[in-house]
């Protein structure tokens, strides 16, 4: 009876939050008519806060110990990673046209070009967040459904911009030796998470050639990502390691290194067990084993870049860091390696990974309420929704 009254408590806060929640994006989307402080620029780096809700739901219905509350806590993440994506969807075209302006000018940034990669991820996650979790309130069928909707376009969008950025970058867009950073992975990494999504479709679609293709093209998505991610990867250690860190709000994007880790991690682990439905063996094994072959050592790069991170971090709000969208790369990053730890509990069963995971989810919402609650208050104060298109970009060095 105790727990039944606890669990109501919870689902009825939660839907408290997410009234509050849409009071507070009504009042961002009337901005548009009357700008705070200044020229209102929505960018997309604004659907990472989509990207970092969802994720919770994801990592919540995924996580191997299960506790009372959590199926509500992964529901009201759902919910309001839907309102959030809703809203993006048209308060962003619609600024974007009145103002075309913005659109340039993002374009031509070689930092803010890269947060191109967002919305994407951002239809993605829902997508796969409403398989998961959704599938409890608007049934299986039509939670298939959406996903599959959402998961297309995300792959066909995400797709054009890992093409499409890096391109520009590499042709029209002025960087300095010591540029690369977190942000550099954004635009590539909507393919990884292709590949995990597509994952949890496998198994719905039709047995036969289309289904063993599915995941053939998931494999080749998760080939693309990766090595496109080792490669930024690499960069930002050397630009580290000849400039130092810029302990400006640049740095948070540090944490987006995790973000390809525990997705390849999780997708991995996924394709691995949808194999078995979709791919004749000694294949099918092979699949799987590949899973636990790869994700284990990823795995332990987790715990070599996330003390880094950490430490370059405090460092930087030692130097008076302040606020900005980019703290949002502590929340989706570190969604993927609890769901990635998740998948390795699956398959291997170890107490470790299990409680790993657990940790792991507690530090996500953690860091999700704190970044929530700092947007929310940047916003209302306009500091957010009006930042500068001609800020100097940041300069690394060394103590």
């Amino acid at each position: 009876m105790n727990e039944h009254s606890n669990e109501s408590h919870i689902k009825s806060d939660a839907v408290q939050d997410e009234f509050q929640s849409f009071n507070l994006l009504s009042r961002l989307s009337a901005t548009l008519s009357s700008p705070i402080n200044g020229r209102v620029v929505l960018g997309p780096n604004w659907f990472a806060s989509v990207m970092g809700t969802g994720i919770i739901a994801i990592a919540g219905a995924t996580l191997p110990v299960q506790f009372p509350g959590l199926f509500y806590i992964s529901s009201a993440a759902w919910m309001l990673a839907v309102i959030l994506l809703a809203v993006m969807l048209v308060v962003i075209p619609i600024h974007w046209i009145r103002q075309p302006g913005t659109f340039t000018a993002i374009a031509r940034d070689p930092i803010l070009i890269q947060f191109f990669g967002a919305p994407p991820m951002a239809l993605m996650t829902v997508g796969t967040a409403t398989l998961l979790i959704g599938s409890h309130y608007v049934g299986q069928s039509t939670a298939i459904a959406i996903d599959s909707v959402l998961w297309l376009i995300g792959s066909i969008l995400g797709f054009i911009t890992a093409v499409a950025v890096p391109y520009r970058l590499f042709t029209q867009l002025s960087v300095s030796s010591d540029a690369a950073f977190g942000g550099w992975l954004m635009p590539v990494v909507p393919p990884m998470v292709s590949a995990t999504g597509g994952a949890l479709l496998v198994p719905y679609m039709e047995a036969g050639p289309f289904r063993e293709s599915l995941l053939l093209i998931c494999y080749a998505m998760f080939g693309m990502s990766l090595v496109a991610s080792l490669i930024i990867i690499t960069m930002i250690w050397s630009r580290l390691a000849h400039f130092g860190s810029s302990g400006s709000t640049r740095v948070p994007t540090l944490w987006i290194v995790l973000g390809p880790v525990g997705q390849s991690i999780t997708a991995a682990c996924a394709l691995g067990r949808a194999a078995i439905t979709a791919i004749d063996e000694p294949f099918a094994t092979g699949f799987k084993t590949f899973a636990l072959a790869y994700g284990v050592p990823m795995w332990g790069f987790i715990w070599l870049w996330l003390p880094i991170a950490l430490l370059l971090t405090i460092r930087a709000r030692h130097k008076q860091m302040g606020f900005a969208l980019t703290w949002w790369s502590f929340t989706f990053p570190i969604g993927t390696c609890v769901t990635g730890t998740s998948l390795l509990a699956v398959l291997t069963g170890l107490p470790m990974f299990q409680w790993t995971a657990v940790f792991l989810f507690v530090i996500l919402i953690s860091a999700w309420f704190v970044v929530l609650t700092r947007s929310a208050h940047g916003s209302l104060r306009g500091q957010l929704l009006t930042p500068s298109l001609n800020a100097p970009h940041p300069k690394a060095f060394k103590d």
